[in-house]
């Protein structure tokens, strides 16, 4: 089928989906957009491959395109009201905007233009064991990250976006089929065996008990009776009832009460972030000591306020890559700590077990088996790959974590190396367009810690990365997530598109899509969904969808949580002109 068909000529759509199904983006087939657009302010411009996945058979009809019906296009959740807590309901849409900084939107690209490859990005699911005592919840007064009021909940509010993503119908821009979805890293919280499970099989399908440690009742700092946390089941008036959440009796015994995921109905890839690959997202893996603790029965929930706010400091800064001082500080509260149930599913995983965990027949789901990773990469350790987005696309995913510790990004001499070679050899003969994925953004890998284990390799940073990619014509976009905002920055020759988190609200993900419009340009349409949860919360309602819902609106009035993680307008539903190179 010719790339270069028009959308008057083109196959009607249902018969093409019954024809391929999910799979493939719609190569040659001129999917009409039109009307909506609105020029934005130009902004100042800043191993192996792996195999095809099977093709999903149930993909939903695609209406008439462009359609807004189920993505924000439409409607947003928004908080309503003027009290401390504030209840979401229905807001207005966000319009999808046109960037120009790249190349010129020239009249007519609507009628011209055919969809290259269509699919959706999540990132920074975050989903998180609660009662873990691995974690750090006692820092609250220094940092909103460190404990979340909404975060019980996170496998419920993940299944919810899942339900989402599989009722979209193709891509909001084009109609094209959605072929995958790419997960960006922090899949995880805190690099822990037991969320891995949870994740993968929230993505391949399947039920979540969404708890550990004691089988029959939560244990954690939402019973702790202490007023830094909120404390919904009890009567006291801890920090955050003081600021107008509710009381829900019932609330916890919802949150650890199993949990079922159709899992994604589309191929779906991973790739490995901070909080995948080392304890508390920031700490060098392959302690002991973290594994004594995770695994233990002993979980601090409190901490003086002066030895809270250095142990931000050194986490912030990156003072204790290896946690040492992390450590000391642990075995001296060890006698201030609450006992709870030990679990050894709570212990962090390797490498080698994230792997694994990826190749297990029992998680392929849909596929592709191994959802990007293959046998080689367990015998090399290795975790970045290329695999096929689309005929004439090729997608890189990368491993951006640095294993010495701290939670900024680098990649490795030899994975720089790997990623030149890979470009070189693929513009010699391979895909026109390449897509590259990564968990951290260009501006968070300043992280150049030699890796333990290759202690005289350089590391490179996230300016190395967008230069090496300007200097490649086939780069269309580098896409990632780690900072929980949206952002889309223009670098020379390809665009920087960062995504939300589904932990922080407005808990989003984002569907892409690429086209050639036949004209010299390309453009990549980015549209933002939420999860298919309600968005006015009913605290009385603790089934699935009504916990997905809390989720979501426990997020929005989460105190101290940054306000400007949507982005701006020029940072949402967007259409992104370029040259074709």
């Amino acid at each position: 089928m010719s790339r270069t068909r028009s959308a008057a000529s083109a196959l009607d759509r249902r018969a093409f989906l019954a024809a391929t199904g999910a799979v493939g983006a719609a190569a040659g087939l001129g999917l009409a957009f039109g009307g909506g657009e609105r020029p934005a302010a130009a902004a100042t411009p800043p191993g192996g491959r792996a195999p095809v996945a099977p093709v999903p058979v149930d993909a939903p009809a695609v209406p008439p395109v462009p359609y807004t019906r189920g993505t924000t296009l439409t409607s947003v959740a928004t908080p309503h009201g003027t009290g401390g807590y504030r209840h979401l309901g229905d807001g207005p849409g966000w319009r999808r905007l046109v960037r120009t900084e790249l190349a010129a939107a020239h009249p007519g690209r609507a009628r011209r233009r055919t969809a290259l490859a269509s699919f959706v990005h999540f990132t920074d699911l975050h989903l998180v064991d609660v009662q873990s005592p691995l974690r750090y919840e006692y820092l609250r007064a220094e940092t909103a990250s460190a404990w979340r009021p909404q975060e019980a909940l996170s496998v419920a509010g993940v299944v919810s976006l899942i339900e989402r993503v599989n009722a979209l119908p193709g891509g909001p821009a084009t109609g094209a089929p959605l072929a995958f979805t790419m997960t960006t890293g922090d899949n995880t919280d805190n690099n822990s065996r037991l969320e891995l499970e949870w994740f993968l099989t929230a993505m391949s399908g399947g039920r979540i008990t969404p708890n550990s440690g004691d089988p029959r009742r939560y244990e954690g700092v939402q019973d702790s009776g202490l007023a830094l946390y909120w404390q919904p089941g009890s009567a006291l008036r801890d920090a955050d009832k003081r600021l107008g959440f509710p009381r829900i009796d019932g609330f916890l015994d919802a949150a650890i009460r199993p949990v079922h995921s159709p899992g994604l109905r589309m191929p779906w890839y991973s790739t490995v972030g901070n909080h995948d690959s080392l304890p508390g997202g920031c700490y060098a893996p392959g302690d002991p000591f973290f594994t004594a603790v995770a695994t233990g029965d002993r979980k601090l929930e409190t901490l003086p306020a002066d030895r809270a706010a250095q142990v931000w400091k050194a986490v912030r800064k990156g003072l204790d890559p290896r946690g040492e001082d992390f450590k000391e500080l642990l075995r001296s509260q060890a006698k201030k700590a609450r006992h709870v149930t030990p679990d050894p599913r709570r212990a962090p995983f390797t490498r080698a077990e994230y792997l694994r965990a990826h190749l297990d027949p029992a998680h392929t789901g849909p596929g592709p088996h191994g959802h990007g990773y293959t046998a080689g990469h367990l015998a090399d350790g290795r975790l970045y790959y290329t695999f096929p987005v689309a005929d004439d696309v090729l997608g890189i995913s990368l491993d951006t974590t640095d294993p010495a510790g701290h939670y900024t990004g680098s990649v490795g001499a030899e994975q720089f190396a790997w990623l030149r070679r890979t470009l070189a050899e693929n513009e010699r003969g391979g895909a026109r367009h390449v897509l590259v994925f990564s968990h951290h953004t260009s501006a968070t890998m300043d992280n150049t810690r030699p890796d333990p284990a290759r202690p005289r390799e350089r590391r490179h940073t996230g300016a190395e990365l967008a230069a090496l990619f300007s200097a490649h014509p086939s780069i269309v976009a580098w896409i990632n997530g780690h900072s929980h905002k949206n952002e889309v920055t223009a670098h020379p020759g390809f665009w920087e598109v960062s995504t939300a988190s589904h932990i922080d609200f407005p808990q989003l993900a984002r569907v892409i899509e690429l086209t050639d419009n036949h004209d010299g340009t390309l453009s990549l349409f980015t549209t933002l969904v939420e999860s298919a949860a309600p968005h006015r919360a009913d605290p009385a309602d603790l089934s699935q969808t009504g916990l997905a819902a809390l989720y979501r609106e426990l997020a929005a009035n989460a105190p101290k949580a940054r306000k400007d993680l949507a982005g701006e307008a020029t940072d949402r539903n967007l259409e992104l002109v370029l040259r074709r190179r």
